[in-house]
């Protein structure tokens, strides 16, 4: 070969090889057609590619190594040591996995452990074990699967019964809806015809009340001229006997009859103007004994509940209400029936004595208030101006005025001597459940199911103060002997304590949660008996507010109670048809 150094200007000549050689071998030119005049010779690359062309031809072919993708992870195979890890960590093998490692690092350090014998774990076996997992897997999945569409299908039949009943609702409301507009035509029709007539009966309606009117005040003329010819002497008329005396022999009868038209009217009554003193005011009395009080006697005298009781103000007599439309009186504490009122249509809810225990007022369900003559023994008055139940009745202490309740939402006070209604008390606005004088006054106290009690003027019919408090329909109200403090009861079992010159509450008590049907204080005011709905009386001592004793004899609600006045004993009434007296 040639040298690396050689001079950059040697010239090369160019030589034929068939020129003149050495040997004498003849050579002969060969011509070579080409087949394409257009392409030029082979260069340099097109002969090597050529040749590898032909030596791959002869080689045999080399093994095929995939290409690698970027960004491919390439899977190595699993050696027999991290199976066999994997494997005894699977199914939770741990004592047995350190004993393994042990062992195997033990036997590698030691090189007892041959490649052949420790290779690769064959792809079959790891085949089958992501096979195993993804049965788990696909196992696992078709189990929820199954249990979505379980629940899927209950829904489904849950929204279709719905469907179903809705869908039967809505065409039996439709059909309901047809019936109603038939019914709505043929109202509308019938009504058509009786126009007319309610037009007629209207107008004669309207026509009626004018005369009415009218004659009311030529009625009123004529009494008031009646009145004054009554009121002035007749001239040459003999004089009138004083009442009781006896008439002189052969009196004439012309001259008895024109004394007794010369009678004059009564007159109505009127309130006391100047204020009265309390004589219990300054009087001091011992607080009954209520925790030692036990039933003493039963007394069953009504067929159906026993709403009421009254104490007659100057003898041992209790006067009982009840739902059977009658009221009896009592003698107490022996229980003999002394006389009985029958009369009204309806329950009665209220008994009261006159102050003097003359007669009897009874409040009726009938919307009436029945005055009843002890003397006469029958009903003498009754007082119609109610328009719903009437409540409780209350004499005032002159016993000229009764005060009474009723479901209409007023309070009215009637003028006994008239017989007619002299003040409306209106205000509330809801039924008025109790009324009661204060001692000694002009005021009645009244409670109400709109949860106010409220104390009026009798004399102008103004509400003076109104006490805010309930919670519920107060049920009773009730004075003490001095007249300065009033208890109320509601529906929640509450008992509330006023103070009426303070107009302040003084005390609450809860004795619920059964409603609570009746207060009364004892003649000392210190104890207050409550007849609560649950079939027992609470005494409730006014210094502490503590229940003090549980009265319990009752079968069912215990409607009404009351202190006898000179505090022997207690009464109670309920809706098991009896009354009941508790004593020491």
């Amino acid at each position: 070969g040639a040298s690396p150094e050689m001079d950059a200007d040697e010239v090369y000549d160019e030589v034929d090889a068939l020129d003149d050689s050495d040997d004498e071998f003849v050579y002969e030119e060969v011509q070579v057609e080409s087949e394409d005049e257009d392409i030029g010779e082979e260069d340099l690359e097109s002969a090597m590619r050529s040749l590898m062309g032909a030596s791959a031809k002869a080689a045999p072919p080399p093994e095929q190594v995939p290409e690698t993708v970027p960004g491919e992870v390439k899977k190595r195979p699993e050696v027999m040591d991290d199976f066999v890890r994997n494997f005894l960590l699977k199914i939770g093998m741990h004592k047995t996995l350190e004993q393994f490692e042990m062992e195997w690092y033990e036997l590698a350090s030691t090189g007892k452990l041959s490649r052949e014998e420790v290779g690769a774990v064959p792809d079959v076996y790891l085949r089958n074990a992501e096979l195993d997992d993804t049965l788990k897997r696909l196992r696992s999945e078709l189990e929820q699967a199954k249990s979505i569409a379980s629940q899927a299908t209950s829904t489904w039949d849950k929204f279709r019964k719905e469907r179903d009943f809705h869908r039967m609702h809505h065409k039996r409301v439709g059909q309901e809806k047809n019936k109603l507009l038939t019914d709505i035509k043929r109202l509308r029709k019938h009504y058509a015809q009786y126009e007319p007539t309610i037009k007629e009966l209207r107008h004669k309606y309207e026509v009626a009340m004018k005369e009415k009117m009218l004659m009311r005040l030529e009625r009123d003329r004529l009494q008031a001229k009646v009145e004054s010819f009554e009121a002035a002497p007749v001239p040459g008329a003999p004089s009138v006997p004083a009442p009781g005396a006896e008439d002189p022999a052969g009196a004439d009868p012309a001259a008895a009859t024109l004394a007794k038209s010369t009678k004059k009217t009564l007159k109505a009554a009127a309130l006391p103007v100047e204020p009265r003193v309390n004589p219990y005011a300054t009087l001091k009395f011992d607080a009954a004994d209520v925790k030692a009080y036990k039933l003493s006697k039963t007394f069953k005298g009504h067929l159906l509940s026993v709403s009421n009781l009254a104490m007659h103000p100057k003898k041992p007599i209790l006067a009982t209400a009840s739902d059977d439309k009658t009221w009896k009186m009592w003698s107490v504490p022996g229980g003999e029936l002394i006389m009985s009122g029958d009369g009204h249509k309806d329950w009665v809810a209220g008994v009261s004595f006159h102050p003097k225990g003359i007669m009897l007022a009874s409040a009726s369900g009938d919307c009436t208030v029945k005055l009843w003559d002890f003397e006469k023994k029958k009903c003498t008055v009754t007082l119609h101006e109610h328009t719903q139940a009437v409540w409780t009745a209350a004499f005032h202490d002159s016993g000229d005025f009764l005060a009474s309740c009723s479901l209409d939402h007023s309070a009215r006070l009637w003028d006994l001597t008239k017989s007619r209604c002299k003040t409306t008390f209106r205000g509330h606005v809801d039924s008025v459940n109790e009324v009661v004088w204060q001692p000694f006054t002009n005021n009645i106290c009244t409670g109400s199911s709109d949860k106010t009690v409220s104390l009026w003027d009798a004399r102008t019919g103004l509400c003076a103060q109104t006490f805010y408090g309930h919670l519920n329909s107060c049920n009773s109200v009730a004075f003490n002997i001095r007249g300065d403090c009033v208890a109320s009861c509601d529906a929640d079992g509450i008992v509330k304590l006023w103070d009426v010159r303070m107009v302040a509450e003084l005390m609450t008590v809860n004795v619920g949660p059964h409603p609570a049907n009746k207060v009364c204080f004892d003649r000392s005011s210190e104890v207050v008996a409550v007849a609560s709905d649950d079939g027992t009386i609470k005494c409730i001592s006014v210094a502490d507010g503590t229940v003090t004793n549980h009265l319990s004899g009752h079968e069912d609600a215990v409607q009404s109670v009351l202190f006898d006045p000179y505090g022997k004993f207690l009464v109670s009434a309920g809706s098991d048809q009896t009354f009941r007296l508790w004593s020491v």
